[in-house]
C-alpha cells in the first residue's frame, strides 16, 4: 500500500476510518486464507454439486 494508494481511497470519499477498515478486513482474509491454505482445510462441497 503505497501513498497513491492511500489518495485514491480518499478521492473516492473514504476517511481514516474507512481507509482502517479496508486494510483491516483486506489483511484478515489474507491471514485466514493463509492459515487455511496451511493447515489443509478444504472447502466443503456444496448442495448439487460433484
Amino acid at each position: 500500500m503505497t501513498e497513491e494508494d492511500v489518495n485514491q481511497l480518499r478521492s473516492q470519499g473514504l476517511d481514516d476510518r474507512g481507509i482502517h477498515d479496508v486494510c483491516a478486513i483486506t489483511a484478515y482474509f489474507g491471514f485466514v486464507n493463509r492459515m487455511a491454505d496451511g493447515l489443509g482445510v478444504e472447502l466443503e462441497q456444496r448442495f448439487g454439486e460433484e
